[in-house]
């Protein structure tokens, strides 16, 4: 057994040979939420990325979807070299090791040059019609919007109104749902995280590409501006988020009512990630995420604060105690 058939989960020493890199050097690296795993290879020089998404828990197709329409249309997604979506293995381009969080870890005077690359590389893919992707629709608000209830709630021990939660985000959001029309392709994760400086200049203004796109759907171009001004993982200032804001719609007709939506949006992607993380720590073990949520709730109070968010606050003031508000969600046990 050589050391690459240690490495490699079953059946990935095969496809590396028929995809060409067999003998290749295999290193793993860290992975994200999913159960996803990652590993860079090197074979005469020439680097690669493994990536093995194994059905059933996993499904690479829609990875592989939206990767394909991406590039298709000269978004810089990374080029897929091989795939088996049967066996969950995809060869990928490698971008590299600077993710836009951590080269600015590093680079602090880069902020605002890689934010604004980020924004502009937001712009060529918002002037496309939408991609071939399910629809981000009311049901889908509401489903991703009650993890805050069926998760948070839970751990804090707050009996909340489960159906008074639900009619508040309906009346808040159906106003968006009817201004949806120029729908856009939403990647849906794009934050510091799933932003790679490809070559980054010193100001942080080089080349971008983005990974983790496989939940894409088409919904409306102001959530990706949220996940990546709201980030859940890193502090952006409300001055740098104003001035990136203002960057976007001065390339953009973005309507009388983007200052709106970008708050519902906020509001509601916000109260998602707190659910999502307190699910990530209490049943999935993942004990770095209950860090994250006082940050996420810092920006879900400043996007309750806007008028169309009315009906979410009212919830949010006769469900939650004003000292759990004022703890920035409180400790997650």
């Amino acid at each position: 057994m050589t050391s690459a058939d240690k490495v490699l989960p079953e059946g990935g020493i095969e496809f590396l040979d028929r995809a060409g890199w067999g003998g290749c050097a295999i290193n793993p690296i860290p992975g994200d939420a999913s159960d996803r795993r990652y590993f860079r290879l090197n074979l005469a020089g020439e680097g690669a990325l493994l990536m093995h998404s194994p059905p059933p828990g996993e499904d690479p197709r829609p990875f592989l979807h939206v990767g394909h329409w991406l590039n298709e249309n000269r978004l810089r997604a990374p080029q897929i070299m091989a795939e088996d979506a049967d066996a969950g293995w995809i060869l990928l381009e490698d971008f590299g090791n600077d993710r836009m969080r951590d080269w600015l870890d590093d680079n602090p005077a880069g902020e605002e040059g890689a934010y604004g690359a980020a924004i502009d590389a937001l712009v060529p893919l918002h002037r496309l019609e939408p991609g071939p992707f399910a629809p981000y629709d009311m049901p889908t608000y509401l489903r991703e919007a009650r993890l805050f209830t069926e998760w948070y709630c839970p751990a804090q021990n707050l009996a909340v109104d489960d159906h008074s939660f639900d009619q508040a985000w309906n009346e808040a959001l159906t106003p968006l749902i009817e201004r949806q029309r120029h729908c856009v392709t939403v990647l849906r994760d794009y934050h510091a995280e799933n932003i790679m400086l490809l070559g980054p200049a010193p100001d942080g203004t080089g080349p971008q590409g983005i990974i983790d796109f496989q939940d894409a759907l088409v919904g409306h171009p102001a959530y990706d501006l949220v996940s990546l001004l709201q980030d859940a993982r890193r502090d952006v200032d409300p001055a740098l988020e104003r001035r990136m804001l203002d960057r976007y719609l001065a390339q953009v007709d973005a309507g009388e009512h983007f200052e709106a939506d970008y708050a519902l949006l906020g509001a509601q992607r916000n109260a998602k990630i707190v659910g999502i993380f307190t699910r990530l720590f209490r049943r999935d073990g993942k004990a770095r995420y209950p860090a994250f949520i006082p940050r996420v709730w810092d920006a879900l109070e400043r996007d309750l604060e806007h008028p169309a968010l009315g009906p979410v606050a009212n919830w949010f003031d006769e469900n939650v105690p004003p000292a759990l508000r004022e703890a920035k969600g409180g400790s997650i046990t």
